[in-house]
């Protein structure tokens, strides 16, 4: 429809114009998508079989909708793209608080200019990213808030009594009319709030201070909602669960290949970083394989979940750290090291919650256990196995490496080594060199040195070499020694 040119009533009903309520808006675009095989919610990797297929049913269903999820999963993104399969422009009466249909008004101002100027009346349009309402759930929220309430000021400046509608003020609700409202983290909402949703999801009516007002509101309801809420802060009230057409379950990504889509998409790099930085392949994965060890870890609390965002932090705190060496020691370039996952702590301590509470330290030694938990996970995937690994075992791949240790050599790997001082380090230890170029022996430079370095990682991790943390580094050196060493500092004392 050319809305450019159409400023009246009377115009629009010449065009032909049918009203259209939002739910059929929506379903009427989602069907031309479908059919032209096309996807509203791009970048929204992982729920391609899950997710999505359960909202666009939804859709097509004409249902109010409640995204039931822990953090971090991509809920209220949904929500917003929603608005991609809404009419591009809607027409309205001019002036109305309601954004009245010019064919179906409800609100007493739009009738009565209607009434008033027939096929005069002047229109405005709204553009579908206008029709976008959104409220945070706070226990503070109130009726008025959503729904309206009386405006002594109004009836003051109009001359009007309290029991004439026209001195109602309107809340979001209302003036959300023929939009897309969503509501985030409804179980905050108090009940009596939530009580007072009950006939507008149903019914269409309002109900301000004693005034019962038919407005047959035309809003797409969407809730957000997060299972801990149901324990540790509120619960959606029965009755409005039971309004709500559709509640669908979110997740979190089931595959690293999924988790690291959505860390690339999302991470803010900087394009100078990129241009000093070089991230191995392996690193990527090392990344989100902590998000995936801090979902299962018994230090974190799992209602709370772990989310998305925690490796997008932490992929943009690792480029910092590279980063931060290059620039300090004057180099051209850098790649990422497996010891500058120091680096990425601050994302994760901010992103997680402890099952028990304590020092603030205590969320910074769970950080680097998650690191260490996530090394031992991910080395089989290109190493042999350290399972079952025993120190007098001379046919294990890692005797050699183990012995080489044993005979009083250990090794350092400073956050600030230039790029020479780290490889000469890591290629000090022949036998680490041998192992790696034999199992990996087409890893380019770049991911050859992450992976040495994360064999020491590994081994430290199954107890068979001693990893000290340094001022400014790590030390790798032989268990047992360092048990004697430790031993004889004891006895001196």
């Amino acid at each position: 429809m050319d809305y450019k040119n159409i400023k009246t009533l009377g115009e629009l009903k010449k065009k032909g114009y049918q009203p259209k309520s939002i739910k059929e808006e929506l379903r009427t675009n989602l069907i031309q998508y479908l059919r032209e095989g096309k996807t509203v919610f791009e970048g929204i990797h992982g729920f391609e079989h899950t997710v999505i297929p359960d909202l666009e049913r939804a859709i097509l269903s004409g249902h109010n909708i409640n995204f039931l999820g822990l953090r971090g999963q991509a809920k209220t993104r949904m929500a917003r793209m929603m608005v991609q399969l809404l009419d591009e422009y809607i027409p309205t009466v001019e002036g109305s608080e309601l954004n009245d249909d010019p064919l179906q008004p409800v609100s007493r101002f739009a009738k009565k200019l209607i009434e008033e100027k027939g096929d005069g009346t002047p229109l405005r349009w709204i553009h579908r990213d206008d029709r976008y309402f959104e409220k945070l759930a706070t226990p503070d929220v109130t009726v008025a808030d959503l729904i309206g309430d009386v405006d002594p000021i109004k009836a003051a400046n109009l001359k009007l009594s309290f029991a004439d509608e026209r001195v109602i003020h309107y809340g979001m609700i209302p003036r959300a009319n023929r939009s897309i409202f969503v509501i985030n983290e409804l179980p905050d909402l108090q009940a009596r709030i939530q009580v007072a949703l009950f006939n507008i999801l149903q019914e269409g009516d309002v109900q301000i201070r004693g005034f019962k007002l038919r407005l047959d509101l035309d809003i797409q309801f969407v809730f957000t909602a997060n299972p801990e809420d149901y324990t540790n802060r509120g619960s959606i009230v029965t009755p409005l669960k039971d309004r709500i057409g559709s509640q669908i379950l979110t997740h979190y990504p089931e595959s690293i290949e999924v988790a690291r889509k959505i860390t690339a998409q999302e991470a803010r790099v900087k394009p100078e970083q990129a241009g000093l930085v070089q991230v191995p392949e392996v690193a990527y994965n090392l990344l989100e394989q902590i998000a995936f060890e801090a979902r299962d870890n018994e230090y974190i609390d799992a209602k709370s979940g772990v989310s998305a965002r925690l490796t997008i932090s932490a992929l943009e705190n690792l480029a910092s750290t590279a980063e931060r060496r290059v620039l300090i020691n004057g180099g051209k370039n850098t790649r990422v090291r497996l010891s500058d996952f120091i680096g990425i702590v601050p994302a994760i301590t901010g992103k997680v919650e402890l099952v028990y509470e304590g020092e603030q330290e205590g969320a910074a030694l769970v950080a680097e256990h998650l690191i260490g938990k996530a090394v031992k996970s991910l080395l089989p995937e290109y190493m042999p196995t350290l399972e079952g690994l025993k120190a007098s075992d001379e046919s294990s791949p890692y005797a050699a490496l183990i012995s080489w240790f044993g005979q009083g050599e250990s090794v350092d790997i400073l956050l600030d080594f230039t790029e020479n001082e780290y490889e000469n380090a890591l290629d000090s230890i022949s036998p680490l060199k041998r192992l790696v170029q034999k199992h990996q022996d087409k890893l380019p430079d770049s991911e050859r040195y992450f992976v040495m370095e994360m064999v020491l990682w590994g081994l430290a991790e199954h107890a068979k070499l001693n990893k000290e943390k340094l001022v400014s580094g790590y030390n790798f050196s032989d268990l047992f020694s360092t048990y004697l060493r430790r031993g004889d500092l004891d006895l001196e004392d």
